[in-house]
């Protein structure tokens, strides 16, 4: 099932973003973020009227999804950049699928005209995906981070809405 999260919910949305921050390129972070911080950011978002989206079974956050502004200038209004991540306990199960679908939904009931992703470049798997969606690759970024000793490329794609 999926729907709007809660700040009951900030707890298993830390814990998801935490596992990608420690064993992942996912996000390109070292630290792991506190609950303090992580409900900060969920405070911000529904003040911003940004979505967070949670896909849950049986009580439990198997994954969420949200979107906000690209940049904050004014003339990049219409543009997002989103996130989806899946508890590792959760993957391939159709999740990330189900949240992308919702969220694109979202965004065009807001008036959004183009989604963007940035997605670290090795991560195929999420690439293929957004190519199903009908996003298109915008460009890589070379050897914009680094992190697990290597130098990491982003490859940014964006779907019109």
């Amino acid at each position: 099932m999926i729907r709007k999260a809660t700040r009951e919910d900030v707890a298993q949305i830390l814990a998801i973003f935490n596992y990608n921050i420690v064993h992942s390129t996912a996000i390109y972070l070292y630290e792991e973020q506190t609950l303090e911080t992580r409900l900060a950011w969920f405070d911000a978002k529904v003040q911003a009227g940004e979505p967070v989206l949670v896909y849950e079974i049986d009580g439990r956050v198997a994954g969420y999804a949200t979107y906000g502004k690209f940049r904050p200038q004014a003339a990049y209004q219409y543009t997002i950049e989103h996130s989806i991540y899946v508890h590792e306990d959760f993957q391939r199960m159709g999740i990330a699928k189900q949240l992308m679908h919702r969220l694109i939904e979202e965004a065009k009931a807001d008036n959004y005209r183009t989604m963007i992703a940035c997605i670290d470049a090795d991560n195929e798997g999420s690439i293929r995906m957004h190519e199903k969606f009908g996003f298109t690759h915008g460009g890589v970024l070379k050897e914009v981070g680094y992190k697990f000793g290597k130098w990491l490329d982003l490859c940014l794609m964006q779907l019109k809405l």
